[in-house]
């Protein structure tokens, strides 16, 4: 699953990696979080272009926008056959800008925080899938980050992780290729520069977005779930 991301990059970075026509002015977020604005990149009349879309899909046949929260992902191992993604991944896929993303491990009782990024904090993409919704007052257009198996580096972190690509023919592949060629890019990233760094547990918490749950912390320490303490004397009659 990803729940949670960065992007953070300059701008001009952001355009020479996925030579974008029209490049949007972007703040820094360092945690991006479901059913907030986030750009994208499409493929229109053959050029690149960037838009704001909401992060958590609802498909265009869908009734209500309720569901837009639990659509974040989407598995990409049976996307082309579930109602919910087919349509899209056939004609609307899409690249959503990161430079990392979070998962959270667990240790015993607690949770310790993971920032995935690549070396040097080169942006990269993760593989989406948008959607036009038009039974509102106004229309929504919305996102969904494909997933797949963890790469077997942070697999004890998560068991999942988020399509990463990370250079232009993977771009290409996914925004203008036939299902062969889409099918080539959705595999766990294996790329020698991936790097994973845990971070403060305050990026649990969506108010919290500076540049410190960047940082990389001490790594909290596994604790023991404690043991049930035994009947009292008097409970066992």
């Amino acid at each position: 699953m990803c729940g949670r991301y960065s992007i953070t990059s300059a701008p001009e970075a952001i355009r020479r990696l996925f030579a974008v026509s029209d490049m949007i002015n972007l703040e820094p977020r360092y945690n991006m979080a479901p059913m907030q604005s986030a750009p994208v990149i499409r493929e229109r009349e053959g050029a690149r272009h960037m838009d704001m879309l909401r992060w958590g899909l609802v498909p265009g046949w869908a009734q209500d926008e309720s569901r837009a929260a639990s659509m974040i992902n989407a598995r990409s191992e049976t996307v082309a056959e579930k109602p919910a993604f087919r349509d899209a991944y056939r004609m609307r896929r899409c690249l959503v800008p990161a430079d990392g993303f979070y998962e959270w491990r667990k240790l015993g009782r607690d949770k310790q925080p993971y920032r995935v990024s690549l070396d040097g904090d080169r942006p990269f993409a993760f593989a989406g899938l948008w959607e036009r919704w038009e039974k509102g007052a106004e229309p929504v257009e919305t996102f969904t980050v494909l997933t797949t198996e963890a790469d077997p580096r942070i697999e004890h972190i998560h068991h999942r992780m988020p399509v990463m690509l990370a250079e232009d023919a993977a771009f290409e592949a996914w925004l203008e290729g036939g299902e062969a060629d889409r099918r080539t890019v959705l595999k766990p990233y294996d790329g020698a520069d991936l790097v994973f760094t845990p971070v403060s547990s305050r990026v649990g918490n969506v108010r919290n977005d500076d540049p410190a749950l960047l940082e990389a912390v001490a790594e909290a320490e596994e604790k023991a779930e404690p043991k049930p303490e035994p009947p009292r004397q008097g409970s066992l009659f």
